[in-house]
Order: structure tokens, then sequence, then C-alpha cells
């Protein structure tokens, strides 16, 4: 999972950089709201970690522009705010869940991996999705009970897909994910891979949104 941690107390940031890196997440770290703001339009994550008070706001307005700009996103607030009022405050402004400082790293991953497995169908270590499975660490999959063989791009391309289910992935995010290097504008190597992978899951699961890039729907694609 690609992780945006936004605090600003560098003890806790990097230690939580550095727990979560080594449990297999991959965590961007911002301390301040604008920069995050920056880092979501430009690099889409899969869940946030935001604290409330932060050098150039409160977290929770930043909370708001996420609902506005990214939907669903899922969002752990991380706060020494540690009243109900407050963690109500922050579950109905639009968190999924609120953990208190200070808190044990073991806690924060279960939380993470709750949030995932609520989110985009994440449960341990395999993703499940409309008749899919993707089994992370022998990377195996398989279309109603059926396994297929991907290539390792087509493989990333389905992974980014089904981890961010109901939301577009960009042509640029697949690109600079799946290809060597990124791609030139003038490829069309990212069109091949897609084409190869839709007719080995099945036309109809992934949805081509014209313009922008791709997405895989819960409940069907058109």
């Amino acid at each position: 999972m690609k992780i945006l941690l936004i605090e600003d107390d560098l003890d806790l940031g990097n230690g939580v950089r550095i727990a979560l890196n080594d449990r297999g997440f991959e965590v961007v770290w911002t301390r301040h709201i604008d920069a995050a703001a920056r880092h979501l339009k430009e690099q889409p994550c899969d869940l946030v970690l935001l604290d409330l008070g932060l050098p150039d706001g409160d977290g929770l307005h930043l909370l708001a522009r996420i609902r506005r700009d990214h939907g669903a996103l899922p969002v752990l607030i991380l706060s020494a705010r540690e009243a109900l009022t407050d963690k109500v405050h922050g579950l109905d402004a639009g968190a999924d869940d609120y953990l208190v400082k200070p808190f044990e790293v073991a806690e924060l991953v279960s939380r993470i991996r709750s949030l995932a497995r609520r989110s985009y169908g994440f449960e341990g270590e395999l993703l499940v999705l409309r008749g899919l499975q993707l089994h992370t660490p022998t990377r195996r999959v398989t279309v109603q009970g059926r396994a297929v063989e991907l290539t390792a791009s087509e493989y990333e391309v389905l992974r980014l897909l089904m981890m961010r289910a109901n939301r577009i992935v960009t042509r640029r995010t697949l690109e600079d994910s799946v290809l060597p290097g990124g791609a030139s504008l003038a490829s069309n190597s990212l069109d091949v891979h897609m084409a190869n992978l839709r007719r080995k899951i099945g036309d109809g699961v992934i949805r081509t949104v014209r313009g922008i890039g791709f997405v895989i729907d819960n409940q069907g694609a058109e």
C-alpha cells in the first residue's frame, strides 16, 4: 500500500515512516498541509495518516479537501486530542478511523489493515474483487477460480487497479509504476498491456475513463 503520512513531529513522523516501511508499506511523509495537498494531486495514494495540529493549519481542513477532491480515500487520524468530543468531531468530519497518541505500532498497523479491508476488499495478503483474486506474496491471479498467467507488467496494472477500486488510476500513474523509466508521450506500451490484460481477465472488468485513465468498479463496468 502507498500511504501518505502527514505529521509535523520529527521523531514521531520518522519513527512511523521507518516502522511501516519495515512492514512492507510504501510511506511518503510530509509535515505540512499544502505539501500534502500537492502530493495527493500529483501522486495518488491508498491511505492517509493525518495529524490534526499542523504548522500551517488544522488537519480537519485538509480532511475536508480530501473528501471534496478524493472521494472515499481512507483517512486515519493520528492525534493527541483524546477527548470524546474530538474523536466524534474527527469522525463526523469524514475520517474513517481515529487513533490517539501515543500508540503502539502494532495497533497502527492493525488499524491500517482494517481500513484496507473495508475500503478495498484487501484481506491480509489477498485482494478480492468481482470474481478476481490476487495473492500478493505468490503473485497468483485467478478469475472465477481459474488461474491466469500474467506478465510482470500486466500483474502490476491489475494490482494497482484492484487496490484503488472505484477510483480512477491515471495513465501517468500506471506508466510511472509499470513501464521501465516511465513512458514517453508517444508510447502505446500501456495500451498493449491493457489489451492483453483485458483479454485474460475478461472484457468489462476494467473501464476506460477517456482522456484520464482506468478504473475497476465494484459493481460493474460500462
